[in-house]
């Protein structure tokens, strides 16, 4: 991973950490955080999958357990 990339993964993790972003809540567009974060938005797109797939294993593996089939 390049300095730029993990330095926009720690601060898009912050922003949720931090409680400035709850669950529910919407991020600012990847033209706004790449603004914000001085980064290319091909970056933050990246970054933005890579934060999201841990959380999404973990529904994926909840839903498989209850037994829930679409």
């Amino acid at each position: 991973m390049g300095e730029v990339t993990a330095r926009v993964e720690v601060a898009i993790r912050g922003l949720v950490t931090s409680g400035e972003y709850g669950p529910q809540d919407k991020l600012p567009s990847e033209r706004r955080l790449a603004e914000d974060l001085g980064a290319g938005r091909t970056t933050v797109r990246l970054v933005l999958t890579m934060v999201a797939e841990p959380t999404r294993a973990r529904v994926q593996a909840a839903i498989a357990e209850l037994g829930y089939v679409r």
